[in-house]
Formats: structure tokens, sequence, C-alpha cells
């Protein structure tokens, strides 16, 4: 079964915005279990947890899951997220395909 890494803003100025950040990650990675593909969706793996650790403790697990994926999966407004950046770095940087829309997954699947 192939992995899929979601990424995409995370943190917001208001709890209400980090929320519709976590929706719209968990909305994607849906989309991705329904066509079979197993999905690791950070955004949901640590919801709620903001200030219960410094910010690089959660980047660095991140990443760390990341390097254990077959692709990444960007959700829209990603290229306003400094940890999305890094992840897309690293992502290419190991070789990795990195979706930025969701026909591009769909084909990448049917091959």
């Amino acid at each position: 079964m192939k992995l899929i890494y979601i990424a995409g803003p995370y943190r917001a100025e208001s709890a209400w915005d980090i929320e519709q950040n976590i929706r719209s990650a968990e909305k994607l990675a849906l989309e991705c279990w329904r066509r079979g593909v197993a999905v690791i969706c950070p955004h949901t793996n640590t919801r709620f947890f903001q200030g219960a650790a410094p910010d690089d403790v959660w980047l660095k697990g991140d990443l760390e899951m990341l390097r254990r994926c077959d692709a990444v999966m960007l959700v829209a407004g990603w290229e306003q997220s400094s940890g999305a950046k890094v992840e897309v770095a690293l992502a290419k940087e190991l070789g990795m395909l990195v979706f930025e829309r969701f026909y591009e997954f769909e084909d990448w699947l049917t091959e």
C-alpha cells in the first residue's frame, strides 16, 4: 500500500483559523484514504498540542514521518507555511513525488 504525507499550513492567528487549517488537511487526507492510500496527516496528529512543546519538536517529528512516505500531497495555501516549505524541500531532496493538484495524485495511482 502506498503511503502519502499531507503538507500544508497548521499555525494561524487564532484557534479558529488553526482548526480550519486542520479541517482542510483532514478533508484531503480522507479523499486519499478513499482511494486506497494510507495517509500521514500531521495536522491531526498534533491537534491542540500548540504550546505543549517547542515548535521545532513538531517539525522534526513531521520530517521523520515524511521520510517514510512515498509521496507528498499539498493542501491549498501551502506556500504560506514555513513548515510546509521545509517539508516540500525535503521531499524533493529525497526524490519524492510532490502533488499540488489532486488529479496529479490520481494519475499516479493509475500508473
